[in-house]
């Protein structure tokens, strides 16, 4: 079953909030999701301890560099989608749960000096493809961007990781006032009211077209593995 990862070198990224995100939407579908919170600050299960989290949806915190690659490949077991929230951080930890993955996700914002911690992040994938033999993809997505506005910085970043043959998300995690409302209220975009928060159903659509492009790049990093073996 596919394992997910988000992973970052920098702090507020934004990695939290896309990994509750797309592991919403994928409960609202139907699909039974574990959540894996490896971030010490424990953000994830802050927000799955308020109500309205989707009931296919379980956030496992207990983990450890000890314990992580058990509880990966015990929840992959288990359930279609894992998940799995990192630490800000460069640590064994991180490096362990990328080596699992099925698919690293590396959220960044849109300024040069986020990118250049997005390389870190693929570095250590490339790092960990070396030392477990195996091809790990990935992607970057673009974080806490303008829905009306295109800064000409983040299409130079665009740019360049293209010459560089960076796979990036065509879909954006825009500024949203609901994403972070979320983590305040508990449960999915779905459940917040207009009263607590303006601008949902442009959140909902943002994270329904994240959700779908990840699902589709499953499935077609998942043929390429299936043609190389």
């Amino acid at each position: 079953m596919p394992i997910i990862v988000f992973a970052s070198p920098k702090g507020g990224a934004g990695k939290s909030t896309s990994a509750v995100v797309l592991a919403s939407e994928l409960a609202l579908r139907g699909a039974e999701v574990v959540i894996i919170d490896a971030d010490p600050n424990r953000p994830v299960s802050s927000w799955a301890g308020r109500p309205g989290c989707p009931p296919t949806l379980t956030v496992l915190s207990d983990v450890a560099e000890s314990s992580i690659i058990d509880e990966i490949e015990a929840a992959a077991a288990r359930v279609p989608f894992v998940i799995v929230d990192l630490e800000g951080t460069a640590s064994m930890t991180v490096a362990y749960a990328i080596s699992r993955a099925d698919l690293v996700i590396v959220p960044t914002q849109g300024s040069q000096l986020d990118a250049a911690e997005a390389v870190k992040a693929i570095r250590l994938i490339r790092q960990q493809e070396r030392a477990f033999g195996r091809r790990i993809p990935y992607a970057v997505l673009l974080t806490r961007t303008s829905s009306a506005i295109r800064p000409r910085t983040l299409q130079h970043i665009r740019d360049e990781m293209a010459r560089n043959e960076v796979p990036v998300l065509d879909t954006q995690m825009h500024e949203r006032e609901a994403f972070r409302a979320i983590f305040s209220f508990g449960g999915a975009l779905q459940g917040l009211g207009a009263s607590q928060v303006s601008g949902v159903e442009s959140a909902i659509r943002n994270a329904q077209a994240m959700t779908a492009e990840v699902v589709s790049l499953l499935k077609r990093t998942s043929e390429k593995m299936e043609a190389l073996t």
